[in-house]
């Protein structure tokens, strides 16, 4: 079995359950790949298997049976921008804090690695979203699995967006910024923008207004078939692109346009972990301070 390791650094409480793991993949004769700047890290804090490498970003992960994710979601947002088209199954490993893609506790790793050994998993395919923009302003990295945002390069004032479904007008939001989201990044930005939440396997983006001028300018669902075009207008002659974790300072003649990436990314769900636990778990849904005796299932 190939494996290659992506993460962050980690609390200190973590590390026996991260040892335990490169030592069980060791055990196992796994063939381990770490991604050079985790390995550093690694190098300084536990001990790495004799036969571990190292790959950056770029060299290609043709082979590898499972990615392995150690940190938040941001950590696995990063790790599809280098598994990409190839849809190697991402499995995501919680040493951050809230966790909606990445579910498996320190605690349970050591189950997780069996459960894929054995073969006790599915595949949980999500959408992603994709950024064309003249020029090229992402760097060929025009893929991510939450959202894109569009927002004011300053504090001064805000800026207009002008919104096109398959070219049609649909409207100018005058707001700070405007996002658009994939079903996996309706817990994410949008949330905080009073947008739905959506269930991954929905065909669907979300366009919500970032702070708009006008109130009763609404997040809105559209299919995730469409095209959405942008123009923007502004004050400013600069605003700022964000695709996930990664934005971009640029100039208001920048031309984008926004559509479902051909391929998706491939998440590995565990038989006892879906959607609607974590999501009643990580809003605390269910939870009444007036009941100690509610539970959140």
């Amino acid at each position: 079995m190939k494996f290659a390791i992506l993460g962050k650094p980690f609390a200190e409480d973590a590390a026996p359950a991260i040892q335990a793991l490169l030592d069980d993949l060791a055990a196992r004769q796994a063939e381990v790949r770490i991604v050079e700047s985790f390995r550093t890290y690694l190098d300084n804090t536990l001990r790495l298997p004799a036969n571990t490498t190292s790959f950056r970003r770029g060299d290609s992960l043709r082979g590898t049976n499972f990615v392995l994710s150690i940190g938040g979601d941001g950590t696995l947002l990063d790790t599809v921008t280098y598994v990409g088209a190839l849809q190697i199954p991402i499995l995501g490993i919680h040493t951050g804090r809230l966790g909606f893609l990445a579910t498996v506790t320190p605690e349970g790793i050591g189950q997780a690695i069996d459960a894929l050994y054995k073969g006790h998993f599915v595949f949980d395919d999500r959408s992603l979203i994709r950024v064309d923009t003249d020029p090229d302003v992402f760097g060929g990295l025009n893929f991510g699995l939450n959202e894109f945002s569009i927002l004011k390069g300053d504090s001064a004032s805000m800026i207009a967006v002008h919104t096109y479904i398959d070219g049609e007008y649909l409207n100018s939001y005058w707001a700070d910024g405007l996002v658009v989201a994939t079903p996996t990044g309706s817990t994410g930005y949008s949330l905080s923008c009073g947008g739905p939440v959506l269930v991954p396997q929905t065909n669907n983006f979300i366009i919500a207004p970032v702070c708009p001028h006008n109130l009763n300018v609404r997040p809105l669902v559209v299919s995730n078939q469409s095209v959405l075009s942008f123009e923007i207008e502004g004050r400013s002659s600069n605003y700022m692109l964000s695709l996930d974790s990664r934005s971009i300072s640029v100039d208001a003649n920048v031309q984008m346009a926004v559509r479902r990436e051909s391929f998706c990314a491939r998440l590995v769900k565990l038989n006892h972990v879906n959607f609607l636990s974590t999501l009643r778990s990580k809003l605390n849904w269910g939870l009444d301070r007036r009941n100690p005796s509610s539970v959140l299932g």
